[in-house]
């Protein structure tokens, strides 16, 4: 009997993750949240669409063709990782090009933007970072990255405070840089102007609890894709971020009482984490922001 159930836990095992591999990965969605945080004076609603964790490669053909049928919103936001390779850099630009949105396009860098990929054991992910081996990371292209997004009327907003208008809505911005590598400066998160509707964009969401404390009304993330292999009743097995299990697992949650939204991301990192998902498909948002 012990003979046929271990085979039967192999056998489920097996097609688990063939589907991981060969269809959930590829299985994107669009998903829809309303959030009333605007005053009742403001002209109308405006749409966001957040993308993160796009992992680009050359030659990306699937993702590109996703993007590419997404509504047009007012404003389009990406939290970080466009690359899965320094070589994809114009294929990343060109994949988000027929996205940018009406009113304004913002973005965020991460470490896969940062640095060139190298093959990595998953199972050390596991293992404290203190106690890894030490490994020697490769300089990708994110100067290139970032210029060529500028070029197309992108904002980068890495490290970075602005105030602007969106159709007559005043807004305040903070983004950061990648906290999980130490790069975000947290100097550029105290309000200025708190009169304003608050929007902080970062890489990670290990920074959304001190941007919910200098009171920004939204925070939206990427970095965890929802920890990418979920189980029944466990949930995300591993999300590489500080924030509670289920928030890092991506969604709508809330965070010292401001909401939060983490992205579960469209792309896989290349060569560092199992080219599949499980019951985590790969997802973009759009945020209606209304009153």
């Amino acid at each position: 009997m012990l003979p046929r159930i271990v085979l039967g836990v192999a056998v489920l095992g097996a097609l688990c993750v063939a589907y991981g591999v060969l269809v959930e990965r590829r299985r994107y969605r669009l998903v829809r949240y309303s959030l009333d945080i605007l005053p009742t004076e403001a002209p109308r609603p405006i749409t966001a669409l957040h993308l993160s964790d796009l992992h680009v490669v050359r030659g990306e053909r699937r993702t590109t063709a996703f993007l590419a049928g997404l509504p047009q919103p007012d404003v389009v936001v990406v939290t970080g990782d466009f690359l899965a390779e320094p070589e994809a850099v114009e294929t990343a630009v060109a994949a988000v090009r027929p996205v940018r949105g009406r009113l304004a396009s913002w973005f965020v860098l991460g470490s896969n933007d940062l640095y060139a990929p190298r093959p990595l054991n998953p199972l050390l992910y596991f293992v404290p970072r203190s106690k890894r081996p030490r490994r020697r990371a490769g300089r990708g292209r994110a100067a290139e990255l970032a210029q060529q997004l500028v070029a197309e009327g992108w904002v980068d907003l890495d490290n970075v405070r602005l105030e602007a208008d969106l159709a007559g809505l005043p807004i305040e911005l903070a983004g950061l840089h990648d906290a999980h590598i130490d790069r975000a400066d947290f100097r550029v998160l105290p309000r200025e102007a708190p009169g304003r509707l608050g929007i902080a964009v970062m890489h990670s969401p290990d920074s959304a609890p001190e941007a919910a404390a200098c009171g920004y009304d939204l925070v939206v993330a990427g970095h965890t894709h929802g920890g990418q292999v979920r189980l029944p009743a466990i949930g995300p097995l591993l999300t590489l971020s500080r924030v509670p299990g289920d928030v890092a697992a991506g969604g709508l949650h809330e965070v010292g009482g401001q909401p939060l939204y983490v992205s579960r991301g469209v792309g896989l990192e290349r060569g560092q984490a199992p080219p599949l998902r499980l019951l985590c498909p790969p997802e973009v948002a759009v945020l209606t922001v209304g009153g």
